[in-house]
């Protein structure tokens, strides 16, 4: 089997590539990254840098890798950079996928494609309408939402147009070892880990901390991608999520447990939101239904996790 993984030297991409390189040993995986000093996992036989916004580049890809399967991953994932440079977002998001479909189209490849959404295109909710399942209405937010629901809509448009096997994910929050610092939960591990090493003071910059998430480990979420592309069915939406939300405070407190430390806890007005949803909690019965999956690793395991990944980058400089 050939795998495409587009993105692979990010966060996902490379918990994906070693997820799939222990699941499906004998696959032969492949990878895309943007930069030169992205890591791809080892697990990953050929990478190419590459940028999918151009056509005859993914075309080329496409012909010469000719996958049975494409998790596509690449994206510009970060919300708030979303506010700062939204046509950056909205041009990365959606122009990459849909190269990657239409070269797929102009070379009469039918891969099993997974097109990677976020419960970000659910946007503000109120109690009453959680967990929000995949029926759920559509309120984008922010820029980056924005773009989701454009990936979103283009899978399922193109599967109902040309009948291409496109299924997509939607994942509520996820949360793992090598997450970059700019999200929530390695931000506060990497300050804690720096306090640790007595390298700033010990004091946490948060912002709100009232907000209500629900958080998945990113091995679950790598696991759920496989099981969407092995057994999903196509043109459907599927939630990833763990069906319960935990707020920012208590992922703090959690973190601050774990160290000796005495630590004070410090608001940063630049750490707001211009909008920020007060809860979302999504219901993956769809993808235990059709797909078998549901999370294995708890919350504050994952937590331990990150802040031992991030003590390990702050002893390292």
């Amino acid at each position: 089997m050939r795998v495409l993984i587009t993105g692979a030297g990010g966060f996902v991409g490379y918990h994906l590539a070693a997820h799939l390189g222990q699941a499906r040993k004998n696959a032969q995986l492949f990878g895309t990254t943007l930069f030169e000093s992205e890591r791809v996992h080892p697990a990953i036989s050929e990478n190419r840098l590459i940028d999918l916004k151009d056509f005859m580049q993914a075309r080329a890809l496409l012909a010469e890798t000719r996958p049975d399967a494409v998790y596509h991953l690449a994206a510009q994932a970060f919300v708030p950079r979303s506010f700062e440079e939204p046509w950056e977002t909205l041009e990365n998001n959606i122009l990459a996928q849909l190269n990657i479909i239409r070269a797929c189209l102009d070379l009469k490849l039918r891969p099993r494609i997974l097109i990677v959404s976020s419960a970000e295109i659910y946007g503000e909710v109120s109690a009453e309408q959680l967990p929000l399942d995949e029926d759920s209405a559509i309120r984008p937010t922010n820029p980056y939402s924005v773009s989701k629901v454009a990936q979103d809509m283009l899978g399922l448009q193109y599967y109902l147009s040309h009948d291409l096997p496109i299924m997509r994910a939607r994942p509520f929050n996820h949360i793992g070892p090598g997450q970059n610092g700019r999200f929530v939960a390695p931000a506060f591990a990497m300050q804690i880990a720096s306090i640790e090493e007595c390298r700033r003071e010990a004091v946490i910059n948060v912002g709100n901390l009232t907000a209500k998430r629900d958080f998945t480990d990113v091995r679950d979420i790598v696991r759920a991608y496989r099981l969407i592309i092995e057994n999903g069915r196509p043109g459907e939406a599927y939630n990833v999520a763990s069906g319960q939300a935990y707020s920012i405070r208590q992922l703090l407190d959690i973190l601050l447990g774990l160290s000796a430390m005495d630590i004070d806890v410090r608001v940063d007005p630049a750490r707001l939101r211009p909008v920020d949803v007060p809860e979302i909690r999504g219901d993956a019965s769809k993808l235990r239904r059709d797909a078998g999956w549901r999370p294995s690793l708890s919350f504050e395991e994952t937590l331990q996790d990150v802040l031992t990944d991030c003590r390990r980058r702050a002893q390292q400089g």
